[in-house]
């Protein structure tokens, strides 16, 4: 089984690119996340400068990819869910290299507009009307 689900922070903007002949579009971004770490290992390993996230490299294809680039940017929280893929390839300098990355499947934001609030504390309060369903407004009879 090969499934992964992330929850932090982008560390950069994403990066569109289409691929030639096919013009499938391709986005990738770096996701901070956060090590389950105490409050004093934290703050131990920020004064000694060391790193308290991973950094996971994301690719994303297709329309996702689309939306990933219009809508997401640095700073921005967001869920990834998708699978591990390694590769290699040789660099320009003849090297090989490797590379492990996350294949995403399905990102959603957490974060929305310029000021990284969050929509999930705001309640909804305008219901369409639906046949059969009328609104009550009975707080005091309510058992829990």
């Amino acid at each position: 089984m090969n499934n992964v689900v992330l929850i932090g922070r982008l560390t950069r903007d994403p990066e569109l690119r289409y691929i030639p002949n096919t013009g499938t579009p391709v986005a990738t971004f770096s996701l901070a996340v956060d090590k389950p770490l105490s409050r004093e290992k934290k703050q131990e390993l920020e004064a000694k400068g060391q790193p308290t996230a991973d950094f996971i490299n994301i690719v994303v294809w297709g329309k996702q990819a689309e939306n990933c680039a219009s809508y997401l940017a640095k700073g921005r929280l967001t869920a990834v869910q998708g699978r591990i893929q390694s590769r290699s390839y040789d660099g320009r300098d003849g090297t090989r290299r490797y590379v492990t990355e996350v294949v995403a499947e399905r990102v959603q934001f957490l974060e929305w507009g310029n000021d990284n609030s969050s929509d999930f504390g705001s309640p909804v309060t305008d219901f369409p009307e639906i046949d059969g369903f009328e609104p009550i407004d009975d707080d005091d009879n309510i058992p829990f």
